[in-house]
């Protein structure tokens, strides 16, 4: 079975980059209902609606900040539908998983998502793109990944816990050292190797990301702080490593 032969309606919590990128490519496909505290412009599709009629759609997808999450399913809990599809699309998982299963109705199904891709990665579609799928409860999962992978993603089913523990590595180290050749620029742009061109790529990438994304990556992963510190105790071992060359240079 379809998933739209099952949903009709989808709910979508917060109108910015990546909200309007849901809106681009769910709104063809469904009746897009959205709900923004301050919303801008028109939707490509879909259209603007109370907290009320949003949260009772047949799925309902939280795209907003961490910090806001708690706050946001207290709001929302006693307007979702029994049966409904409750999906989060942050960065990180451990946290929004508890925050689900402890706020809302234990008659709704909860999936964590994280999209392995950004608004600037999509620009040229969602094929090939990878999408990281935590099922929480409910058995619909399933159906969502099946109907994901329709559109060109590639599912990578997991655990909230393993999610996190990957990404304080993938994504914790990635914005790290971005932000820190951010920092630094201007660097050279003609002389160049293949390699550096490699990084300032990646660099590009995230360098437009939110200050709000960088922390919640860095802060509310509870595993990217000791691959941090690991990171920054390696950075000085090596430093520590060529000073003291340096040093045997000076005084030889």
């Amino acid at each position: 079975m379809k998933a739209r032969d099952q949903i009709r309606t989808v709910g979508l919590f917060g109108h910015g980059a990546f909200g309007r990128l849901i809106v681009r490519h769910l709104g063809p496909r469904f009746d897009l209902h959205i709900h923004d505290p301050n919303p801008a412009g028109t939707p490509e599709f879909g259209r603007f609606c109370s907290m009320q009629e949003t949260a009772a759609c047949d799925v309902v997808i939280l795209a907003a900040p961490v910090e806001r999450l708690a706050q946001l399913i207290a709001d929302i809990a006693p307007s979702l539908r029994p049966g409904a599809l409750v999906l989060d699309v942050g960065s990180v998982k451990t946290r929004p998983a508890i925050l689900m299963r402890d706020g809302l109705p234990s008659n709704v199904e909860i999936i964590c998502t994280h999209p392995l891709f950004g608004p600037q990665s999509a620009a040229g579609g969602l094929s090939g793109l990878k999408m990281a799928l935590c099922p929480v409860s409910g058995r619909r999962w399933r159906l969502v990944a099946r109907f994901l992978g329709q559109l060109g993603l590639q599912v990578i089913t997991t655990t909230p816990e393993r999610h996190d523990r990957d990404m304080a590595m993938v994504q914790g180290l990635t914005h790290l050292i971005a932000k820190v050749l951010v920092q630094m620029e201007p660097l050279p742009t003609g002389m160049t190797t293949r390699s550096f061109d490699l990084l300032m790529q990646a660099i590009d990438m995230v360098r437009h990301d939110s200050l709000e994304l960088f922390l919640t990556i860095e802060r509310d992963n509870p595993y990217t702080k000791d691959v941090r510190e690991r990171f920054f105790s390696l950075a000085a071992e090596l430093n520590e490593t060529l000073s003291a060359h340096d040093r045997a240079l000076t005084t030889g």
